[in-house]
Formats: structure tokens, C-alpha cells, sequence
């Protein structure tokens, strides 16, 4: 129990990283969360320490069952989607869910999918030379798209930069400009040994604050970079942007456009 508490308040403290919670205590996490298992060996350690076998089998009864409880499950339309295909919370990244949670805000419908297996990671989980991607499964509009990935091919592009920064990528595809959202997921132990590409529709009529809150930190990012020019920031600068273009591209082309866009408008005011 004291190894336990131990290792827990290193989680809660954010000094580990939560796909290793999954794995040092597989048998024992009651949530996705490590502040709800610390919550009840906390109580168990204070009983153990203080009270009869008889009491500390009640109230440790009684905690887990109110964990249980509080507990909140993920849902919307790309969780439910990644459900039905068998994933779950525990197959994405920490910041893959905190970002898949922003991105159902402004994903209107998922119009197929294409699962990919990547294959001989070196032994840290990074893509190499040797390391191959290949179709597993797909569906929907993915099923009339054709793809070099039928049969194993080196990893590179987009997809290999997402297996390495493991990060969640959402924008538009760089061939054809449809939009997508591309998932890293997790089977066994922390390495991504499968991606998902999503073909999505997103929404358009979208406020300034609805496009804030998609881009998460992007925002502040953008904002950063526009203040650079010795411009007043104003809200107003995302409304022309389209949401798959703001998600998509990177903060210093986001950035310029504004101001592309600004200067122009003053231009005109000064005719």
C-alpha cells in the first residue's frame, strides 16, 4: 500500500506519464483517472492504520463503490465511433484524448475510416527505416479510396511524424484537401501500434469562442504571434478561417494570413 501511494502521488502530480498508469496498475485502477485509485488507497491506508479488519472491508467497499460512480465516461461522436470498433480511453495517448474531446465540439459526422497496423518500431517505440504501415480494416467512403498501404509499405510522411510525436493531427488531407482527423492508438504496453484516419465533416457555422476552444493552446499560439506584429488582437480575425484550416496548419501560416487579411481591410478603410 505504501509503494502504491507512492507511485500514485508521482501520477497525480503529473511527473509520470498516464499511459504508464495503465500498465503499473492493470489489475487494480477502478477509473481511467489515477486521483480516483489514490483517493481510495488513502482511505484503505488511513483505516488500516486505525480500525478493525471488519470496518476497513466496509469502508473500502464503500469508497470504491462511490469512485465507481463519479466516474465519467467518454462520449461523443469519435469516442463512440473508436467503441464500435473495440478502442477505448485506454488506446489513446493522455493528450490524444484531451484533444479528441476538443475535436468532437466541432465534428458534425465521421464519413469512414481507414485502420492502420504499423509494424517494427525500434525498442523505444520510434518509427525507423525498417518500420511499415499497412491497411487492417476500413469502411464507409475509405472503402472506395485506393492506397499504397494494401500491403506493408515503409512508414513516412504525416503518418510517420504522428507515430513520433504521437500527437493527434486533425486538418485537411494534403492530396486531395478533404477532412480528416488521424488517430494514434495504443494496444499493449505505450507504443502506437495502430493509427486511425477519420474522414470527418466539421462544422462551419462556428463562432470566434467555438473556434477557440477547438484549437486548445493553438489559440494562445496564434494569438502570440499576431501581438508580434504590434497589432491589437481581436477575436474577430478567425471568423473568415475555416475551422479544418485553422486545426490543420501551423500556427506561423495561421498567423500570416491574418494579417494578410488585416492589412488589407486597412488598406480599404484608408481609400
Amino acid at each position: 500500500m505504501a509503494s502504491d501511494i507512492t507511485l500514485l502521488l508521482k501520477y497525480a502530480a503529473g511527473k509520470l506519464p498516464l499511459e504508464e498508469f495503465r500498465i503499473d496498475f492493470k489489475n487494480k485502477q477502478v477509473s481511467p483517472s489515477p486521483l480516483d485509485l489514490l483517493d481510495i488507497s488513502l482511505g484503505m491506508a488511513i483505516d488500516e492504520l486505525s480500525r478493525p479488519i471488519d470496518a476497513i472491508r466496509h469502508q473500502a467497499k464503500t469508497v470504491t463503490v462511490g469512485t465507481s460512480r463519479k466516474e465519467e465516461i467518454a462520449r461523443g461522436v469519435i469516442f463512440d465511433f473508436l467503441k464500435d470498433l473495440g478502442f477505448s480511453p485506454d488506446n489513446l495517448t493522455t493528450a490524444g484524448g484531451l484533444t479528441i474531446t476538443r475535436l468532437q465540439k466541432v465534428t458534425v459526422e465521421i464519413r469512414g475510416y481507414t485502420l492502420y497496423a504499423i509494424r517494427d518500431l525500434d525498442e523505444e517505440g520510434k518509427p525507423t527505416e525498417e518500420t511499415t504501415i499497412a491497411i487492417e480494416m476500413r469502411g464507409g467512403i475509405s472503402l472506395h479510396m485506393r492506397s499504397r498501404a494494401e500491403i506493408p509499405i515503409p512508414l513516412s510522411g504525416a503518418k510517420k511524424t504522428i507515430v513520433s510525436t504521437r500527437d493527434v493531427y486533425a486538418g485537411l488531407g494534403r492530396s486531395d484537401r478533404a477532412p480528416l482527423i488521424i488517430i494514434p492508438l495504443i494496444e499493449e504496453g505505450t507504443f502506437i501500434q495502430k493509427i486511425i484516419l477519420l474522414h470527418v465533416i466539421f462544422k462551419e457555422a462556428l463562432s470566434a469562442s467555438g473556434k477557440k476552444a477547438a484549437l486548445g493552446n493553438k489559440f494562445n499560439q496564434i494569438r502570440d504571434i499576431v501581438d508580434e506584429y504590434n497589432i491589437s488582437w481581436s477575436d474577430a480575425y478567425l471568423d473568415p478561417l475555416p475551422v479544418a484550416f485553422l486545426l490543420g496548419e501551423g500556427v506561423n501560416v495561421i498567423a500570416e494570413t491574418m494579417m494578410g487579411s488585416v492589412k488589407k481591410d486597412m488598406k480599404d478603410d484608408k481609400n
